[in-house]
């Protein structure tokens, strides 16, 4: 009888270590390959250099590079200061010069530090430098409808309870996928007073309003004084529940994220930032403190991902990313299907790829990991999330799904 126990405890054991080693090999591909896929830790000693060599050419010191209005004021928007820090050919700076008659382009000296000069297919140069892929006029300028949404001039509204208002078309850098290239125009400006007033106005007299995001452009380009004011005037409104940030800020410009900045966001909690990295190369030790600063005032933090093809189109470089998220307190929030905006078809792809990536994340990565894939229909009718099929079919007493590893199971589902 001792030697039977024995013999089924030994089984038990070899039974449990092959599931265990099955459940390592569900993630083996990916600890083969992560290692490969650098984050802006990783290359730090790289943007470093690159950093001081940007330096150089503007003769600005330290103090100048940590601030933000000075890498505001030093955006790049010209192919021949490019070429001065990354290795152009002449076909590339043509190219650069011709796109930028069309679609206006700036980078700041910080996001440029982040392209690695010898790489042209680098993940950061395909989101900031112009390219003349960008002059297929496939798609349409405004592909959301957002102005056919719009109350006012800086008012869309798509839902019930909540709307979003578009106080600059300012960014510390122009994404080439930018769903608002429309509104770019050739000048840096920022909305009136007059017009915020306005908008103000509207959510007071509409009480079902109790969420509002503030967007732009990038909405931490206001100035600290006017942040101020206009979250002080919503917090004067008593069905006004929530306030959002949408900021890129954190990724391309982490110097705005000031003491001063920080500290008059904390007077007006529940204040949420939404903030926007595509791949773990733009997660850096300067993106990581901002996004601390953030997280230290209580100031939750989710990530909007685009999906965009030769970028992060890759199930391997998605779960990097948001993983490495995790780690400076983001939470992966939605990953957005590209919407078709013209000028930007080389980044689209197919709705198949984005729906593997998903498949590729559950059960493989804890769900805090896991955004929510989002498709906006077009003419304004919203967002639409969609996810992989777990759900196979229903009766009247069961329903029957199958798990991440592929194994069909069903559940009583009868409820009386």
């Amino acid at each position: 009888m001792q030697e039977f126990v024995k013999e089924m405890y030994d089984i038990n054991v070899i039974q449990e270590k092959n599931r265990f080693d099955k459940l390592r090999e569900e993630i083996s591909d990916y600890t083969d390959i992560k290692s490969t896929i650098f984050t802006g830790f990783e290359n730090y000693s790289r943007i470093k250099a690159q950093g001081k060599k940007i330096m150089d050419y503007l003769n600005a010191s330290k103090e100048d590079w940590n601030s933000y209005t000075w890498q505001l004021k030093n955006r790049f928007a010209n192919a021949d200061d490019i070429a001065e820090i990354l290795e152009l050919t002449e076909s590339e700076k043509s190219e650069i010069q011709e796109v930028s008659k069309k679609y206006r382009f700036a980078i700041s000296p910080y996001y440029l530090s982040l392209i690695d000069p010898k790489d042209p297919l680098c993940p950061i140069r395909k989101q900031s430098i112009p390219t003349i892929c960008e002059l297929d006029d496939t798609g349409e300028l405004d592909p959301m409808d957002e102005k056919g949404c719009s109350i006012e001039d800086i008012i869309t509204r798509r839902y019930p309870d909540r709307l979003i208002i578009k106080v600059t078309n300012v960014c510390g850098m122009f994404c080439r996928f930018c769903q608002r290239r429309r509104l770019i125009g050739e000048f840096d400006t920022s909305v009136s007073r007059e017009k915020l007033s306005k908008a103000v106005k509207y959510i007071k007299e509409n009480s079902e309003i109790r969420d509002v995001l503030i967007t732009g452009g990038d909405a931490f380009m206001l100035s600290d004084s006017v942040i101020d004011w206009l979250l002080s005037e919503l917090r004067k409104i008593e069905h006004v529940e929530i306030i959002r940030f949408g900021t890129r800020t954190p990724v391309t410009l982490p110097q705005r994220i000031t003491k001063g900045l920080v500290k008059i966001l904390k007077k007006y909690h529940p204040i949420y930032v939404n903030t926007h990295f595509n791949h773990p190369a733009e997660i850096t030790p300067d993106s990581a403190k901002a996004c601390a600063m953030l997280a230290d005032a209580g100031i939750p933090l989710g990530n909007q991902m685009v999906l965009l093809k030769g970028v992060n189109n890759d199930k391997y470089v998605v779960r990097k990313l948001n993983q490495g998220l995790l780690k400076i307190r983001v939470k992966p929030y939605y990953i957005f299907h590209p919407k078709k905006v013209k000028g930007t078809k080389h980044f689209w792809v197919g709705v198949e790829e984005g729906l593997g990536i998903m498949e590729s994340l559950r059960g493989r990565t804890s769900g805090m990991a896991i955004p929510t894939y989002i498709v906006n229909g077009p003419g304004g009718l919203g967002k639409t999330p969609i996810l992989p099929n777990y759900l196979l079919y229903m009766t009247g007493d069961k329903a029957v799904f199958r798990n991440w590893q592929g194994q069909i199971f069903e559940i009583d589902n009868q409820c009386d």
